[in-house]
């Protein structure tokens, strides 16, 4: 059986405490987020893909030369 949420938070795990505090203060955005069909994966692809070629790019020439990277990496 789960513990509730009152005995997590009277736990002496902080790290354990610090997360259920945390999913308590936002708890409309985790039941949308695992209950709405909606996904923010393509997004989140598309940053990591532009990170990945900015890490890349880092130290080697500016901004004009990351934006043509970026723009023909699609």
């Amino acid at each position: 059986m789960a513990p509730s949420h009152s005995e997590t938070t009277e736990s002496d795990h902080t790290s354990l405490v610090s997360f259920v505090n945390g999913i308590g203060s936002d708890l409309g955005a985790v039941v949308a987020g695992l209950s709405l069909p909606f996904s923010s994966g393509a997004v989140e692809g598309q940053v990591n893909r532009i990170k990945m070629l900015k890490r890349q790019m880092f130290g080697r020439a500016g901004l004009d030369l990351l934006c043509k990277r970026v723009l023909l990496a699609v």
